[in-house]
């Protein structure tokens, strides 16, 4: 296995040019040679192909990051200590801002702001919103991001052969949305449309495997199936708000052969909440009415810069 490179902030790298012992040494810090493992039969099915190592010195709060270029670990050489370690994939992470990266209970992902909707190209700042939810951030979707953390490594001076084995498990949620039975899908301009989804949370807590309770509005892409009258879309999200309970819209948008164009507001909180797996949740919707296009000849053609707001109460319906 390759040995992992090592990454070391200024000021961590300074805090450990004495020894422990400073009576004995003051020129070099004593290290101790281990072998770290990534076990993952808690996520058999990831794609990880790289890791991140933070170690938290439990003394002195100062934390070490190491790089493996693989997933399965290797030889590491640390200042010898007792440490807290999180590990997490350190590949396709480009989407990921890691903020209170020095406190491993503190230790967040989160992502930036969604300018615009990818189908229409909207800007997020003057699309309109379903109701309560316009005083949510719009932020992008995550990727995946599979961590663990082990607490309480201790490494003394005199430690040999010791391994340190890490457990990674998922910390995405899959969402799929699916709505059939739409009557006239013939009326949708393009293959594809905009949705987005609220109350989700902002980001995550990988050092204490929770989400944060600070919500967000999420954009996604749905895909227009005309030869089975249904819309489907997924993506990934962070889940739900740790402990504050949220509301969660759906809005999907839609552009019309006519010109119209309509955000169809669905209140999907039950089944969000009442998924039986948080970490795949399957929103389902069963019948959608398309208005028929209007003419001239067939009823009142609304201004093109108008956006029709369309509520559909839903009757908890999946079938």
């Amino acid at each position: 296995m390759k040995a992992a490179k090592i990454i070391m902030p200024t000021m961590i790298a300074a805090s450990l040019t004495a020894c422990h012992h400073k009576d004995l040494c003051y020129e070099h810090v004593h290290r101790v040679d281990i072998n770290v493992v990534f076990d993952w039969q808690n996520a058999l099915d990831a794609t990880a192909k790289s890791m991140a190592l933070y170690m938290y010195d439990t003394e002195s709060g100062e934390h070490l990051r190491y790089i493996f270029d693989n997933n399965q670990g290797g030889p590491l050489s640390i200042p010898f200590g007792t440490y807290n370690g999180l590990c997490l994939n350190s590949d396709d992470t480009d989407w990921a801002i890691i903020r209170n990266e020095d406190d491993i209970n503190s230790f967040e992902i989160y992502t930036a702001d969604a300018e615009a909707l990818e189908t229409t190209g909207l800007s997020t700042r003057t699309m309109p919103r379903a109701r309560a939810t316009e005083v949510e951030r719009v932020a992008r979707t995550p990727g995946m991001i599979w961590s663990d953390r082990q607490d309480q490594i201790y490494l003394p001076e005199t430690t040999t052969n010791k391994t340190i084995t890490f457990y990674p498990d998922e910390d995405i949620c899959h969402y799929t949305v699916d709505i059939y039975d739409v009557d006239n899908i013939e009326a949708i301009e393009g293959t594809s449309l905009d949705g987005t989804i609220s109350g989700m949370a902002e980001g995550y807590l990988h050092g204490k495997k929770i989400t944060t309770d600070n919500s967000v509005t999420m954009p996604f892409v749905m895909t227009v199936d005309r030869d089975n009258s249904s819309l489907h879309g997924e993506f990934l999200t962070f889940g739900e708000c740790c402990t504050t309970a949220r509301t969660h819209t759906m809005t999907v948008y839609m552009y019309l052969d006519d010109g119209s164009k309509k955000y169809y507001n669905f209140d999907v909180t039950d089944q969000v909440t009442g998924a039986a797996d948080p970490r795949h949740v399957h929103i389902v919707i069963h019948g959608l009415s398309i208005p028929n296009p209007l003419t001239e000849t067939g009823g009142f053609i609304p201004d093109v810069d108008d956006w029709e707001a369309v509520y559909i109460n839903l009757n908890m319906n999946p079938r």
